[in-house]
């Protein structure tokens, strides 16, 4: 078996206002690995409780401080109870936790693994589609490196990755910069294709697209200079 497939490896979810369908991802995830932490970004419905009710162990922010600040406190309790490597999924559905093994079979070696959806940009809406391809190109421009989808939240960290890279950025952007960051510091990133349970995200994302899409852009740029310097 490869390091991956011997590694130590948890789940953790983000959650914002997911009450309809978190408890489904849970239960699904359970049957995948064992460990699956919700982080629930201060929701004001039942998240929490749906969460807990599917299984899924649960941290609850007292408001809501965006899906960066939701993972970095996952990363902060599950590589501090010394798993090895992190998995993490949207809480709308939109990832299946059977394609997790997928993730696993692509981490050998790896650092960061992205569950990629550039295939599947053909049924999204004109308007995604554009923003995809768009984003990704100009982040792989500043990673030095092509890569397809970045903008995917369903991705593998290891504690390497985490622990060489940070993950400040409080928002979107933090997915976006981890990628610039690692990339500059020569940390293997990889992609595999996954299957979606649906395309287009537009009516569960929280994505402001202006103000979401302005912050990446500096969030990457500030990461490139980074790794410059």
């Amino acid at each position: 078996m490869t390091e991956a497939q011997t590694a130590r490896v948890a789940i953790t979810i983000p959650a914002f206002q997911a009450a309809p369908s978190v408890a489904d991802v849970v239960e699904r995830s359970l049957r995948v690995l064992p460990e699956v932490l919700v982080v629930d970004d201060g929701s004001s419905d039942d998240t929490a409780a749906e969460a807990r009710r599917a299984g899924a162990e649960v941290i609850s922010l007292p408001a809501n401080r965006g899906k960066g600040d939701a993972l970095e406190t996952a990363f902060g309790e599950l590589f501090g109870r010394g798993f090895d490597a992190v998995i993490t999924l949207d809480a709308d559905g939109q990832h299946l936790p059977e394609e997790i093994p997928k993730l696993v079979a692509a981490a050998a070696g790896a650092d960061l693994v992205l569950g990629t959806r550039e295939h599947l940009f053909e049924q999204m809406s004109r308007v995604r589609r554009f923003s995809n391809r768009l984003s990704s190109r100009v982040i792989s421009i500043l990673a030095g490196r092509a890569l397809g989808d970045i903008q995917t939240g369903f991705r593998w960290y290891t504690r390497r990755l985490i622990e060489a890279t940070g993950f400040p950025e409080a928002r979107f952007e933090a997915e976006s910069a981890v990628v610039v960051r690692a990339a500059q510091r020569g940390l293997r990133v990889v992609t595999v294709p996954v299957r979606l349970g649906f395309a287009d995200g537009r009516t569960t994302s929280h994505f402001r697209p202006i103000v979401d899409s302005l912050r990446i852009a500096l969030a990457v740029t500030r990461a490139r200079f980074e790794g410059r310097r």
